[in-house]
């Protein structure tokens, strides 16, 4: 057997120890661990079989190693820890030459080892990203471990734990769509967020209070890698606004702190909670978005092509992704109290636009009327309309409701 042969055998091996069949980094689960747990095939079968699969199973599998820091990773890390090559050394599990001192390092370390020794004070607030959340996220979340060791200390000093932040964002204009240099103010003890349209203003254009905010990463919408779009109530209405950093750090740094202001108040508000509690309240993705042709109350208007974003039961559309506010919006209640959703439209409907696939919301006070590009499209919002529906509401729901019919 070469020597070859014998580190693959190893590393083989050194795979079974639990969590490292899962990416150190991003937690995606190879798909050959997929296979096994969805098939009920004992690890060392399929890996006898090993050779029967092609190299790049996907993305997600961790079929890589950092022979320096002792963890497996997917693809998509394994393209990030190459960045910071005089901290992280990456190998293919498969492609690449072992010498006999690497294979043992990765096995008496791992990723369950690793994980104990970077991420030992990982702060609540802070968001860890899966394997679908984009690149900006993931990569400050591996140079947060990895290079700057921010979590392997307890009771280090963090950035985001700043009782106030301060810094400039470029952010969209709501009516030009130029992306301009506003200065932003984070405060904790004021429990809000200000934006100046010139730095040395002395009253903001607005005050964002941090109960309202969300803020999820936006790339491709906003056509910008470090994309953040931050949304929060204004009037009873959702306001958005989109900005970026050219550094990555620092956009993911402002996400961070926003979550740790949130969380601080949350704990204020709401004394009795815990922090587990607490920490699915902070900010969140949103549930689905994507276009769909609408119709108007009396449905005999033409159907208009329209963005939808779907966050929580809040379903709003814009004409255009990038507006400040939704044109309207639908709330999805519960089955029990009259809500459903079903597909395909009424009889007579007449369905003047390009698109033929139905679906039709009823609310206790109205129909809606969408029509979707594709079968599946329509499918899939089906799927998230009625996982909301089939949820029991929460007070804060039923104070929405009451919030949005107070305002139409």
């Amino acid at each position: 057997m070469s020597t070859n042969e014998r580190a693959t055998r190893a590393l083989k091996e050194i795979l079974q120890k639990p969590g490292n069949d899962v990416c150190a980094d991003c937690g995606a689960l190879g798909q050959l661990s997929e296979l096994w747990s969805n098939m009920s095939i004992k690890i060392h079968d399929l890996f006898s079989h090993l050779d029967r699969f092609p190299e790049n199973l996907g993305s997600t599998d961790p079929g890589w190693g950092s022979c320096s820091l002792g963890v497996f990773i997917c693809l998509d890390c394994s393209g990030i820890h190459r960045n910071i090559p005089e901290i992280s050394k990456v190998k293919s599990l498969r492609l690449s030459h072992w010498e006999d001192q690497e294979v043992q390092f990765m096995a008496e370390n791992g990723n369950e080892l690793m994980k104990a020794k970077y991420e030992a004070d990982v702060p609540v607030y802070y968001y860890k990203p899966t394997h679908k959340d984009c690149q900006v996220l993931r990569e400050q979340w591996i140079r947060a471990k990895y290079e700057r060791k921010e979590f392997s200390k307890p009771g280090k000093s963090l950035t985001y734990e700043s009782e106030t932040r301060e810094g400039t964002l470029m952010k969209r204009g709501r009516d030009n769509g130029q992306f301009l240099n506003r200065r932003f103010v984070l405060s904790e003890r004021e429990g809000n967020l200000k934006y100046y349209t010139k730095y040395d203003a002395k009253e903001p254009k607005a005050v964002i209070k941090v109960d309202t905010i969300n803020a999820t990463f936006q790339p491709e919408k906003i056509g910008n890698p470090n994309g953040l779009q931050i949304t929060y109530l204004k009037d009873y209405s959702t306001r958005n606004i989109f900005v970026y950093h050219d550094s990555g750090k620092e956009i993911v740094d402002w996400f961070n702190s926003i979550r740790a202001v949130q969380l601080q108040y949350l704990r204020v508000a709401f004394p009795g909670a815990t922090d587990a509690e607490l920490v699915p309240k902070l900010t969140r993705n949103f549930v689905k978005e994507g276009y769909m042709e609408k119709t108007g109350p009396r449905q005999t208007e033409g159907f208009k092509k329209r963005w939808f974003t779907l966050d929580q039961r809040r379903l709003m559309y814009f004409k255009d992704p990038l507006d400040a506010f939704a044109k309207g919006e639908v709330f999805l209640g519960n089955n029990d109290n009259h809500y459903s959703a079903s597909a395909g439209l009424p009889p007579g409907t007449h369905c003047n636009g390009a698109w033929q696939y139905g679906i039709t919301i009823e609310t206790p006070d109205r129909s809606f009327l969408f029509t979707c590009e594709t079968e599946s499209d329509q499918l899939d919002w089906l799927k998230h309309f009625k996982n909301v529906m089939n949820t029991q509401m929460s007070p804060q729901d039923y104070t929405m409701e009451a919030l949005l019919k107070h305002r139409h």
